[in-house]
């Protein structure tokens, strides 16, 4: 089974890439998209849309799982996230993707085990977990790749 994993925004959209077969892990690919952020919104989400199709097409995904947005002390970065996970979900329903969604604490539990890990211990058991040689960077992909082992974890 092939897992792509999100975590969704506007400006830096996350994404991750892996293989699960017979209780094992591989990395088969992790970046993020980049808009400028200057751009009209509109210009942005269709970049996404353009950018996240061409990925699944190249990768053959045929599972998504994507980071949910829980809360936001910015109301306009939550709505501007939340267009850009709008954009995603539906790349994934075009692409025929079954799509799985969790919470940034959900992601954590399975991870590490603590529902409030910070950053830097998710970031050094994805790279465990994946068994690479250093963390995935930038942060999003790696955040991204979490959530597409958090899949892999519920299907064992």
């Amino acid at each position: 089974m092939r897992i792509l994993g999100i975590d969704p925004g506007t400006g830096i959209l996350g994404f991750g890439v892996i293989d699960y077969e017979r209780g094992k892990l591989k990395l088969v690919d992790a970046g993020v998209i980049r808009t400028p952020v200057k751009e009209n919104d509109a210009v942005r989400l269709l970049t996404i849309y353009d950018e996240l199709t061409e990925i699944i097409k190249e990768t053959k995904p045929t599972h998504i799982s994507v980071e949910k947005l829980f809360f936001a002390r910015n109301v306009t970065t939550a709505m501007t996230v939340a267009q850009a996970r709008g954009v995603v979900l539906l790349c994934a329903m075009q692409s025929g993707l079954e799509i799985y969604e969790y919470t940034p604490m959900q992601i954590k539990q399975a991870i590490t085990g603590y529902g409030k890990a910070d950053k830097k211990q998710m970031q050094e058991m994805v790279r465990v977990i994946l068994q690479l040689k250093e963390v995935p960077k930038p942060d999003d992909a790696a955040d991204a790749l979490a959530a597409a082992i958090t899949y892999s974890m519920t299907v064992r």
